[in-house]
C-alpha cells in the first residue's frame, strides 16, 4: 500500500491511471477508522481498480469553538487498518498543502445545507464542499463512496456533482451500527461511559419512530409526540435538532408518503452526536 502525501504527486499519479483506462474509487475520511469506515472501503474495493482512502482533518469545516485540535488522529493505526481492508493508496495531505498562503476559493452548496447541521454549524459544508471537490480534481474518482450517517453531508456532495458537472458517481452506503444501537462515530472514544449509555436514546428513539412508520404511522406530530419523551427522560441529553425530511432535497414533511428521513442531532455531555433513518409506511 502506497502512502502519498504531495497533493501533486497524487495527481500525476491519478493521471497516469486514467490514461491507462483504469478505474479509481475514492473514500474520503477524516481517519481514526472504525467499522463503518472499513466498511467503505470493503464496498469500493469492488467498484474499480484502484482504491484510495484519503485521511485529512480538514479546517475549514470545523468552526471556532469546535472540536478541530481535538479531533482524534492516529495515522499509523489507519494505514494498518487499511492495509487490510486492500486499500491501494492512503492519500494523507498536510493542511499547509491544501490550503497554501494565500487561499482564497471555497465552494457553496446553497439549499440542502440550510437546515439540520447547517444551522449550529453555519460554515461546515461550505469547508466539506471544498475539500472534497479539492479531492476529486486530486485523486480524479469515477466513484467516491460516503456513509449515509453524514446523511445532510452524503446529499450535499451529490448536489455538488450534479450542479457543476463533476464525473464522479456518488454512492451512499448504510450506516454502521454499534451492537447496543449507537451510530458508529470517530467522536464516540470522547464519551465517558455513562455518556454512552445516555447517547443509546438518540438510535432508541430512531429506532421507536420506523416502528411505528412501519404500522402505518405518517404524522410529524404523532411520531414526534411518541420519541420525544424518551430523548428528554436522559438528563444527560441536549437536543439539537429532530427533523423529517424528504430524501433527497431535505425539506421538512409533516407527513410520510412513501419513505421519508428521521434526523437528530444532540450533545451528550460536551460531545455533538448526529444519527438518522429511513422511514417506509407500507
Amino acid at each position: 500500500m502506497q502512502i502519498v502525501t504531495d497533493p501533486a504527486a497524487m495527481q500525476q499519479l491519478a493521471l497516469t491511471w486514467r490514461a491507462r483506462g483504469e478505474r479509481i474509487v475514492l473514500v474520503p475520511t477524516m481517519g481514526y477508522f472504525h467499522a463503518g469506515h472499513l466498511s467503505l472501503m470493503e464496498y469500493g474495493r469492488t467498484q474499480g481498480d484502484h482504491l484510495v482512502v484519503s485521511i485529512f482533518v480538514n479546517p475549514t469545516q470545523f468552526g471556532p469553538q469546535e472540536d478541530l485540535d481535538r479531533y482524534p488522529r492516529d495515522l499509523d493505526r489507519d494505514c494498518e487498518l487499511a492495509a487490510q481492508q486492500g486499500v491501494d493508496l492512503i492519500f494523507a495531505p498536510a493542511a499547509g498543502q491544501m490550503y497554501p498562503p494565500g487561499y482564497q476559493t471555497f465552494v457553496e452548496v446553497t439549499e440542502v445545507t440550510q437546515g439540520l447541521c447547517g444551522v449550529s454549524r453555519p460554515t461546515h459544508f461550505r469547508g466539506v464542499a471544498t475539500v472534497v471537490l479539492k479531492l476529486f480534481n486530486l485523486v480524479q474518482p469515477q466513484v467516491a463512496v460516503f456513509g449515509e450517517k453524514d446523511y445532510q453531508q452524503l446529499i450535499t456532495i451529490q448536489r455538488l456533482v450534479a450542479d457543476l458537472n463533476v464525473p464522479v458517481a456518488v454512492v451512499g452506503r448504510p450506516l454502521v451500527r454499534e451492537a447496543d444501537g449507537l451510530a458508529l462515530s470517530s467522536r464516540n472514544v470522547y464519551l465517558s461511559p455513562a455518556e454512552r449509555q445516555a447517547a443509546l436514546k438518540l438510535s432508541q428513539a430512531l429506532f421507536r419512530a420506523r416502528d411505528l412508520a412501519a404500522q402505518g404511522e405518517r404524522s410529524r406530530e404523532r411520531l414526534f409526540a411518541a420519541i420525544t419523551p424518551l430523548l428528554q427522560s436522559e438528563p444527560r441529553l441536549r437536543l439539537d435538532y429532530l427533523n423529517l425530511l424528504d430524501n433527497q432535497t431535505l425539506a421538512e414533511l409533516p407527513t410520510i408518503q412513501h419513505t421519508a428521513r428521521l434526523a437528530i442531532a444532540a450533545y451528550v455531555g460536551q460531545i455533538r452526536l448526529i444519527d438518522n433513518i429511513l422511514l417506509e409506511v407500507p
